[in-house]
């Protein structure tokens, strides 16, 4: 735990941030965890709609109507979650449902297929607890069940009485807390639906409430972090009862590789505030590293002015147009940029500076 303390130590010698920094944070921190939340679930708008949508209040592109309106409840949720963190009452489960009926909003009937040309159907019930089992098919082709509809309102009532009491007991970081936490709330899954993201949500408020810098989980990194919690489950077993109330020690795994992703993405922040070089773009948590000055010199002409020509950028930046145009195609193609339905460019990067 010694690098993540001297990382954190490192966060805190830089606040109190200026007004600045905390809007360029919180504009960053509001696209990428929503949208990084979401994609792992499925969520199918791009890094691109995302923002568009949830800075501008705009639609572009294709995509379901759910997406859409999922996208923005996550927002919402965040924004209930962020203010709770701020009050310092205990944790209740009233709470964790309220937050639960504000990403999935009301009830919703799922239909499915069954073999033979059998149909069947079931309810997604909004901040209730689940009513029917659920479980998951492993990435090694095992099904793995999570507690009963009957077990879930006792193991919530431990988990958050656990939380609490430990809270105040102090013998735990926040950020052992926070994995703990996330480990035990994932072998319960107690609702039908958004338990994932419950989940990660969950892990912002602890760490929030204890003055640390809120986190992603990137979708990109799925596979560690699903591989994460197989190791831990294999640690501690396939009963729910015993996930609910694993101990740290057996939470190992998880907890390791949770303190990794708190640290690697505090430095994230922490170069993202000192990077004064002009040429210095980020994108989705990553610095882009450019061949030259091409292409900080296009992404800043392309935000000073959306509806550039080609051949007013090509002689601005002093390249030929078809070089120009690889370059572009390049950006897009890593979602640097995007093309609007009105022929503006979008800039998605966003400058150290």
């Amino acid at each position: 735990m010694a690098k993540i303390e001297e990382v954190y130590q490192q966060w805190l010698a830089l606040q109190p941030l200026s007004e600045t920094e905390q809007q360029r944070l919180s504009k960053k921190f509001t696209i990428e965890y929503n949208y990084n939340s979401n994609h792992i679930e499925g969520n199918t708008l791009t890094y691109g709609q995302t923002e568009l949508l949830l800075l501008f209040g705009k639609v572009s592109g294709e995509g379901e109507l759910k997406d859409f309106v999922d996208m923005k409840a996550s927002q919402v949720g965040l924004q209930m979650m962020t203010e709770e963190a701020t009050e310092k009452m205990p944790l209740t489960q009233n709470f964790i449902r309220q937050l639960h009926k504000t990403l999935l909003r009301e009830d919703y009937t799922v239909y499915r297929n069954l073999p033979g040309g059998m149909h069947t159907s079931y309810v997604i019930h909004a901040g209730q607890y689940k009513t029917r089992p659920n479980s998951v098919i492993t990435r090694y082709g095992d099904r793995f069940e999570y507690a009963s509809p009957e077990e879930t309102p006792a193991l919530m009532s431990d988990l958050v009485d656990w939380y609490n009491e430990a809270e105040q007991e102090g013998r735990l970081t926040p950020v052992e807390l926070a994995a703990l936490f996330h480990y035990r709330y994932i072998r319960i899954h107690p609702f039908e639906d958004g338990n994932g993201r419950i989940a990660r949500l969950m892990v912002n408020y602890i760490l929030a409430r204890h003055g640390w810098p809120m986190v992603v989980v990137r979708s990109r990194k799925k596979s560690e972090y699903l591989e994460a919690l197989h190791k831990t489950d294999l640690e501690v077993g396939d009963t729910p009862w015993k996930g609910a109330h694993a101990t740290l020690s057996q939470a190992k795994h998880f907890l390791k590789y949770f303190t990794h992703l708190i640290t690697e993405e505090i430095l994230n922040e922490i170069h993202f505030i000192q990077d004064k070089n002009k040429n210095s773009w980020w994108y989705d948590g990553e610095r882009i590293r450019f061949r030259s000055e091409n292409g900080p010199a296009i992404l800043r002409a392309l935000q000073e002015e959306p509806y550039i020509t080609y051949a007013e950028l090509s002689r601005r930046i002093g390249i030929n147009v078809s070089a120009l145009q690889k370059q572009l195609d390049n950006m897009v193609k890593k979602g640097y940029i995007q093309r609007l339905e009105t022929d503006a460019w979008h800039v998605l990067a966003t400058p150290s500076l």
